[in-house]
């Protein structure tokens, strides 16, 4: 891959991998620094990259630095802070995002990438497959089960109007 292919790569899909780091991450910061590290890591490698695996290539990269940053947080933060970021169950005024972004959040990590992947940025699956390193059949089942999880999930969400 060109520099300029390269620029246009990262033009075209900046915004959705950011998108994509926020909703896993809940931090802009976070994000930034996901998004960050996806450009580093792709230029490392650019000269073996084809243009046109370029956004799969992209997305795969975030993915991967999104788990080894859970996967640190996790073993680096301590419940007091977890119980600080939890949704205030007590609130009256129900926000649908805080709402499903709830829901996105007790999903199972796989479940929660092939959703974010297929429904917030329209990949197809098999796009899907190839970026999470899944088959095409893998992809329809764990995004079936995360439609059915939230589906039960939003089912029981105590609406008060």
């Amino acid at each position: 891959m060109k520099l300029t292919e390269y620029n246009n790569l990262i033009e075209q899909h900046a915004d959705g991998i950011y998108r994509f780091a926020l909703k896993h991450l809940k931090n802009e910061m976070d994000a930034q620094d996901i998004v960050q590290n996806t450009y580093l890591k792709t230029w490392e490698k650019h000269e073996t990259i084809v243009i046109e695996n370029g956004k799969s290539y992209l997305f795969t990269v975030a993915i991967n630095l999104i788990r080894n940053f859970v996967t640190y947080e996790k073993r680096y933060t301590s419940e007091e802070d977890i119980m600080n970021h939890t949704f205030n169950e007590t609130s009256s005024q129900f926000d649908l995002k805080e709402i499903l972004d709830k829901a996105l959040d007790q999903l199972p990590e796989i479940q929660k990438t092939v959703i974010l992947l297929r429904d917030y940025e329209g990949y197809n699956y098999d796009e899907i497959g190839k970026i999470t390193n899944l088959s095409e059949s893998q992809v329809k089942v764990y995004i079936f089960r995360a439609r059915k999880t939230l589906q039960g999930i939003l089912k029981d969400q105590t609406f008060v109007v």
